[in-house]
């Protein structure tokens, strides 16, 4: 498995993608995917296999007072690449970059009812801090998860 830095060109497989692992009202639209893949204050991370678009995952950053905090926006990984490492290795690869960008924590949303994500977050050092209500869209919770980085 190839991962390397998102390239305007991979637009079209990396939606692809999200059209796969997310079905609409979940689903990112296609102009605000473009937005958060364009943005100076992300980082998308690709994993690729045979000149194929395996997953990706999108971390953005916000700095306020000389003091940066991450939100991880997606991890997604198609079906068959699941369970062998994809999803931990663009995880390891969103904190990077968030370190990187200068933040000292990192955090995300996850569906309430995604125990599997969950159990990924859990396995590397995220903690549960709290609970969204009707975050998601048809009224699904989300949880909200954040993890110190080491800067």
């Amino acid at each position: 498995m190839l991962y390397r830095s998102y390239q305007p060109d991979d637009f079209d497989q990396l939606y692809a993608v999200e059209e796969i692992c997310f079905r609409p009202p979940f689903r990112f639209s296609r102009v605000y995917m473009r937005q958060i893949v364009s943005s100076t204050d992300a980082a998308t991370w690709i994993a690729e296999e045979g000149g194929t678009i395996a997953g990706f995952a999108i971390v953005e950053w916000l700095v306020e007072s000389n003091d940066a905090t991450a939100y991880i926006q997606t991890i997604e990984v198609l079906p068959e690449f699941r369970r062998v490492g994809v999803a931990a290795e663009l995880m390891r690869r969103l904190e990077a970059s968030a370190i990187e960008a200068g933040a000292r924590f990192i955090w995300l949303h996850v569906d309430a009812e995604n125990s599997t994500a969950q159990r990924l977050y859990e396995r590397h050092g995220y903690t549960r801090q709290g609970r969204e209500e009707n975050y998601y869209p048809r009224g699904r919770a989300a949880l909200i998860y954040v993890k110190p980085l080491a800067i």
